[in-house]
C-alpha cells in the first residue's frame, strides 16, 4: 500500500524515520494516498535543479492531468527553470513551500512563445495588453484552472517591456517574455497563496476572465501587479503588492479582445499596496525603502484605467492600506462609463500626488464615433490620509460633461502644505486630451479638494489639515452644481471655500463658519 506523508504524520509514525519514509513514499509515486488526482512534475522529467529547462516536463505533466479529466500538478521544493508553460482546463498547479518556478533568461534559439498577432484594435491600448502568449504561464479559452500553494514564481528572466532591463537588449524581441501569468477568455480561475518576485511588465494580465479569485498573494514586482482587463465577477482579497515602477492593482477595460467589454462586479478587500520599497525587500522581510531620488517615480496604487473603452460598473473597495504610493484613481478617458462604486475604510500614508483622483476626459483612444464617457454614483467613506504631498484630491470632468452623484463622507486628509502664495489664485488648464494623472493640471489652488465640472456633490464630516501653513483654500470648486457640504474643518489662515461659476451651493454645520446657502449662481471665497 502506498503511504502518503500526511497519513504517516497523522498515524503517529513521525520522527526521523517516519519523515524519511514519508518523503520516500512521495518521491516513489506521482500519486500520494488520498490524492488520486495529483501528479508530481518530477515523474515527467522535471529536475528542479534551477539550471535545466523544465518546460517540456511541466507541459507533459499538465497534458497528462488534462487527459485524465483534470487534477493537480504538484511542484515539490526545488527551482524549476522554464520558458512558456501552457495551462489547460481543469488543471491546478500546486507550488509547494520551497518550490520556485523560475522564468529563465532566453538564449539563442531558446525562449518563450512568440507574441501572437493582433488586429487593428491593437492601437487602442498599450502593446503589453494586446499579447498573452509571450509569458511564463499562459492560457486562453480555459475553464476551471488554479495556481495555488506557498511557492514562488520568480520572473528573473522576464523583461519589463519598457527597455529598462539592464540585461535584456531587446525587450520585445523573439523569445522574450514580459508577463508572469497571462490569461485570456477564461472562466473560473483561482490564484491563491503563492508569491511573485519580479513579475515583468505584468505579474498578472487577466483579459476577459470571468469568476476570478485572487487571494493571499504577495507580489514584489518591477512593474504592474495585477492588470484585470474586461473581466467580470472578480475578487481580489488579502493581497500585498509592492510595485514601485507601476500600478499595484489596476482594473482596465481595453479593446484588446477586439470588442468593447465592461469590467464589472469587482471586489477589492483587505489589501496592502505600496510603491516605495526595493523590489524583493517586502518578500524577504527587510522592507528597504527606495532612495530619496526615486520619489518622483513612485506608483504602487489601486487605479481603474487608463484603458477605458468598455467601462467599470459595480465596484467595491474596502479595508485597504496605501503606503508611500499614489492615491486611489478612477479614470475614464476613452468613452466609457464608471458607475456604481463604493469605497470604504481606507488608510493612506505618504501619498504621492492626490489621495483621491476621479477623472472624466476625452483622449478617445478607440474606435471612432464614440461619445464621451460618464462618471456617476460613487460613494467614498471612512478614509484617512496622512503625509500626502502638495496636490489635493481631484474630481475633474469636462465642460458639458460633469461628473455626477459623488458622495464623500468621514474623511481626514493631511498634506505637507507650504504652497507658494501664487498657487492660491492659479487657474489650472482644462487638459481635456491629456493623460489622466493628478499632475496633468499642474499646481492646484486647494489644499484638500479641487473639483471642476461636477454635479450633485455631497460631502460631510471632512477634515483637511496641513503640516505647514498654506495660503490655498481647503476646497476649490469650479463649475459645480448642486453641492451640499456639511461639517468641514479646514486649516486656519486661508479660506475654506473658493467658488467659481458654481450654482446651488450649500455649506452648513461647520464650526467657525456661518452656514451659507446659495440658490442660483455662486462664486467667491469665504
Amino acid at each position: 500500500m502506498t503511504v502518503g506523508r500526511r497519513s504517516l504524520i497523522m498515524s503517529g509514525a513521525f520522527g526521523m524515520a517516519g519523515l524519511a519514509a514519508a518523503d520516500a513514499a512521495m518521491a516513489a509515486k506521482p500519486v500520494a494516498a488520498g490524492n488520486a488526482g495529483w501528479v508530481d512534475v518530477r515523474h515527467f522529467g522535471a529536475t528542479g535543479d534551477g539550471a535545466t529547462i523544465d518546460t517540456a516536463a511541466i507541459d507533459r505533466a499538465i497534458d497528462h492531468v488534462a487527459a485524465r479529466g483534470g487534477g493537480t500538478v504538484y511542484f515539490p521544493a526545488g527551482t524549476y527553470a522554464s520558458y512558456t508553460i501552457h495551462l489547460k482546463s481543469r488543471v491546478t498547479l500546486w507550488l509547494d513551500n520551497g518550490a520556485v518556478l523560475l522564468g529563465a533568461a532566453p538564449s539563442a534559439g531558446r525562449g518563450y512563445d512568440l507574441a501572437e498577432p493582433i488586429g487593428a484594435w491593437g492601437a487602442y491600448q498599450d502593446a503589453g495588453h494586446s499579447h498573452w502568449r509571450n509569458s511564463l504561464i499562459w492560457g486562453e479559452g480555459l475553464h476551471d484552472i488554479a495556481i495555488v500553494g506557498q511557492g514562488l514564481i520568480w520572473g528573473k528572466g522576464i523583461g519589463r517591456g519598457d527597455g529598462k532591463d539592464d540585461w535584456l537588449k531587446d525587450p520585445s524581441g523573439p523569445g522574450t517574455a514580459n508577463k508572469s501569468i497571462a490569461l485570456k477568455n477564461c472562466r473560473n480561475v483561482t490564484l491563491r497563496d503563492f508569491r511573485i518576485l519580479e513579475g515583468g511588465w505584468f505579474a498578472l494580465l487577466a483579459t476577459g476572465v470571468d469568476n476570478l479569485t485572487i487571494d493571499n498573494l504577495l507580489v514584489d514586482t518591477n512593474r504592474d501587479g495585477f492588470d484585470i482587463d474586461c473581466c467580470r465577477n472578480v475578487r481580489v482579497t488579502n493581497c500585498t503588492v509592492n510595485a514601485p515602477w507601476d500600478d499595484a492593482i489596476c482594473p482596465k477595460s481595453s479593446h484588446a479582445l477586439g470588442e468593447i467589454r465592461v469590467t464589472e462586479n469587482v471586489m477589492i478587500a483587505n489589501c496592502f499596496v505600496t510603491g516605495n520599497y526595493v523590489v524583493g525587500s517586502v518578500l524577504d522581510g527587510t522592507w528597504r525603502k527606495m532612495p530619496q531620488d526615486f520619489a518622483g517615480h513612485i506608483h504602487g496604487r489601486i487605479k481603474f484605467g487608463t484603458e477605458s473603452n468598455g467601462g467599470f460598473r459595480n465596484i467595491t473597495i474596502t479595508n485597504c492600506v496605501f503606503e508611500d504610493s499614489r492615491g486611489l484613481a478612477f479614470e475614464t478617458v476613452d468613452g466609457a462609463m464608471i458607475e456604481d462604486v463604493v469605497v470604504s475604510n481606507i488608510a493612506m500614508r505618504g501619498i504621492v500626488d492626490a489621495p483621491i483622483f476621479i477623472r472624466l476626459g476625452k483622449r478617445m483612444r478607440g474606435p471612432s464615433g464614440r461619445d464621451i464617457g460618464t462618471v456617476r454614483r460613487i460613494r467614498i467613506q471612512n478614509i484617512v490620509s496622512s503625509g500626502a504631498t502638495i496636490l489635493p484630491s481631484v474630481i475633474a470632468g469636462l465642460a458639458g460633461h460633469p461628473i455626477e452623484d459623488v458622495s464623500i463622507s468621514d474623511l481626514f486628509v493631511h498634506h505637507v502644505g507650504a504652497a507658494a502664495a501664487e498657487m492660491a489664485t492659479i487657474q489650472p488648464p482644462e487638459a481635456e486630451l491629456g493623460y489622466p494623472e493628478a499632475t496633468m493640471f499642474g499646481p492646484l489652488p486647494a489644499t484638500g479638494f479641487f473639483v471642476r465640472h461636477a454635479r450633485n456633490l455631497q460631502m460631510s464630516n471632512i477634515e483637511v489639515a496641513v503640516a505647514k501653513p498654506d495660503p490655498r483654500p481647503a476646497f476649490r470648486l469650479e463649475d459645480v452644481a448642486d453641492a451640499d457640504i456639511f461639517w468641514v474643518r479646514a486649516p486656519k489662515g486661508a479660506p475654506v471655500f473658493s467658488l467659481k461659476d458654481c450654482s446651488d451651493f450649500r455649506a452648513t454645520g461647520s464650526r467657525g463658519m456661518k452656514d451659507r446657502v446659495v440658490d442660483g449662481p455662486a462664486s467667491g471665497s469665504f
